[in-house]
């Protein structure tokens, strides 16, 4: 179709005539309300970004000669990360002659993973890396956030005691 009567078909259409592809031989032209085509795109687009899973890494540090009470504290946060769906980087950091007792970081490392195997599952287990020991936990499939069931109205019978009233 010839360029000016295609103009003047999308004229009349009160649509666009929107180039679809320049480099073939004869161009190729579509007519199309290009307004609405965009908005769709980005519609589309927006749709994509919010169906995808994005996951995060949390970083928790220790020391080697961390306390009760602050082991438990990090505990909880490490949980609480594993609970919404983020991975935990566990990083164990050796100052001075600390290096010379590594087994300590491992046992700490290793406590940590085991009370929290139920929700977790270890993605790299202790690795040296200079002065930091670190170990990767990612949230166990079953413990991953799956989306609540919204609340059904609930119809209960009667009772019978107010049947007999009745």
């Amino acid at each position: 179709m010839a360029t000016d009567r295609a103009k003047a078909l999308a004229v009349e259409r009160e649509m666009d005539l929107v180039e679809v592809a320049p480099q073939a031989q004869p161009p190729v032209a579509r007519i199309m309300d290009y307004g609405k085509f965009k908005f769709e795109s980005i519609k589309k687009e927006k749709d994509g970004r919010r169906k995808h899973n994005v996951i995060k890494v949390k970083e928790m540090k220790l020391r080697p000669k961390i306390g009760e009470h602050d082991f438990q504290t990090k505990f909880n946060a490490v949980k609480s990360f594993l609970a919404e769906g983020d991975k935990v980087k566990l990083t164990i950091m050796f100052r001075g002659r600390e290096m010379v007792h590594q087994d300590i970081g491992k046992k700490l490392l290793d406590r940590m993973a085991l009370e929290l195997k139920t929700i977790s599952t270890v993605e790299r287990l202790p690795l040296l890396e200079g002065r930091n020991m670190i170990m990767i936990l990612a949230p166990a499939a079953a413990a991953a956030p799956q989306p609540q069931p919204q609340p059904q109205s609930q119809t209960q019978p009667q009772s019978q005691t107010q049947a007999r009233k009745s």
